[in-house]
């Protein structure tokens, strides 16, 4: 199924056309011959300089949108892993793009200050390179959504987390400022944007990445509580990300083990919580949601069944009750299945007792065996007379 994108991916899809890089303004002749060469001397450097001076600036300058993806096309196929050239080319790359950006803050309208920040951005994101992370931090809160998932996404790339983890324990510098500054901007984020926080908050080899993880995790289970969440469907991402950081004690010495985590029952908790509000949203809501929203909570509690609750109860095949419970259109057996397997006010459930969490503790201090049960979805206030 595919997912009905939020309103900024039309705008983006024009900045981001895989299309031939002929024909283009800028002279490649002088760069293509310092490509082939195996050792660089200054006045190569300065070739690689000019080269990325005249190609931004035009970058800048281009309004058309097929031109702007030519020009980057270009720039990009001329990068190298050449030590030398790869030096220069990035030092270059980020005196001329920051200068770039400051170019774009003098444009008008509006719209063209925005366009020349995106496609900026988006060579960022195509350069993966390290050391161009500070020119996309400053825009992780732009308010323009377009902005700010274009300087996510830069960040968030596996090329940089490789990069991050490469360095973390000589230098965790980077990525902890990166990890905390995403922190700031889960809460006022779309869904777009915070499911690639989510993946790098995963695979980032720090303390601080869970922390980003489970504050993922909350703010998708905030959204349900207070009925407001939106694209369902990247939940099961979401669910995948926190059932992989979940060790299990039973996994057997030969084979290659998920990433672990430092606090399994926190992690836990959020996975199961998280599954039940899909689950009870779907039940809950079934009067109320459209197709659509029914559709994304159906597949998310059938892949996550699938996928993860198998693997985290031991099961040697993959656990399908909840797919039949969906495809008979019964409601009743859904919410039987939901406290079978996570658990109600009488009994822990079956992944609670294999994982060994809990839901946190009642008003009254007691262990909760039952996550917290959706409220009812807001009425509308009445229209004045």
């Amino acid at each position: 199924m595919k997912i009905k994108w939020a309103f900024f991916t039309v705008l983006t899809a024009f900045f981001v056309l895989t299309i031939n890089s002929n024909a283009v303004a800028v002279n490649t002749r002088d760069i293509d011959a310092v490509l082939k060469k195996g050792v660089i001397d200054d006045q190569d450097k300065k070739i690689i300089d000019d080269f990325l001076t005249k190609a931004v600036l035009e970058l800048v300058k281009t309004k058309d949108f097929t031109s702007i993806a030519k020009l980057r096309s270009v720039i990009l196929s001329r990068k190298s892993t050449q030590s030398q050239y790869a030096q220069q080319f990035s030092e270059s790359a980020y005196r001329h793009i920051q200068a770039g950006f400051a170019q774009a803050q003098t444009l008008r309208p509006q719209e063209r200050k925005t366009n020349v920040t995106i496609s900026l951005l988006i060579l960022i994101d195509g350069l993966e390179d390290l050391r161009l992370a500070d020119l996309a931090l400053g825009m992780l809160k732009d308010k323009n959504m377009v902005i700010r998932y274009w300087a996510v996404h830069c960040l968030t790339i596996p090329a940089i987390v490789q990069q991050l983890n490469s360095v973390a324990t000589s230098n965790p510098e980077l990525a902890t400022t990166i990890t905390e500054q995403l922190k700031e901007v889960v809460q006022t984020s779309k869904p777009e944007i915070i499911v690639h926080t989510a993946r790098f908050a995963a695979n980032i080899n720090i303390p601080e990445g869970e922390e980003l993880l489970l504050q993922v995790a909350d703010e998708r289970i905030k959204r349900y509580a207070d009925w407001t969440v939106t694209y369902e469907f990247y939940d099961i991402i979401i669910l995948k990300l926190l059932e992989s950081k979940i060790p299990l004690s039973s996994q057997s010495m030969g084979a290659p083990a998920p990433t672990t985590s430092l606090s399994k029952p926190a992690i836990a908790r959020r996975f199961a919580q998280l599954y039940s509000y899909v689950i009870q949203r779907y039940i809950k809501g079934n009067n109320v949601l459209n197709a659509t929203q029914k559709q994304y909570l159906a597949s998310v509690m059938i892949e996550i069944e699938e996928k993860c609750i198998s693997r985290l109860l031991g099961l040697s095949r993959p656990q399908v009750t909840i797919r039949r419970t969906i495809e008979r259109i019964n409601l009743i057996a859904l919410s039987d299945e939901h406290n079978k397997l996570l658990g109600d006010e009488t009994s822990t459930g079956q992944l609670p007792s294999k994982l060994g969490f809990d839901y946190s503790t009642t008003p009254n201090s007691s262990k909760r065996t039952a996550p917290i049960p959706l409220p009812e979805k807001p009425q509308k206030p009445a229209a004045n007379n």
